[in-house]
């Protein structure tokens, strides 16, 4: 569902099923993104508790010069 909407286009999100609900872990660029992700996991499976394991990446780029030995 994650990865073929096209809005979403999400493939590196991996949903378990437990006895209390859905886990979802993987990582995301953006926590607008990670919102986006759960809001649709919820919309498609309402009465089912969901926990989030989702973590975020930062894509800009480094703001301090890596010095190396």
């Amino acid at each position: 569902m994650l990865a073929e909407d096209p809005s979403v286009a999400e493939q590196g999100i991996t949903v378990v099923r437990r006895e209390r609900g859905l886990v979802l872990y993987g990582e995301v660029e953006s926590p607008h993104r990670r919102e986006e992700i759960l809001r649709r996991v919820a919309e498609r499976f309402p009465d089912v508790p969901i926990t989030s394991d989702i973590g975020v990446i930062r894509t800009q780029a480094p703001t301090q010069v890596e010095e190396l030995p």
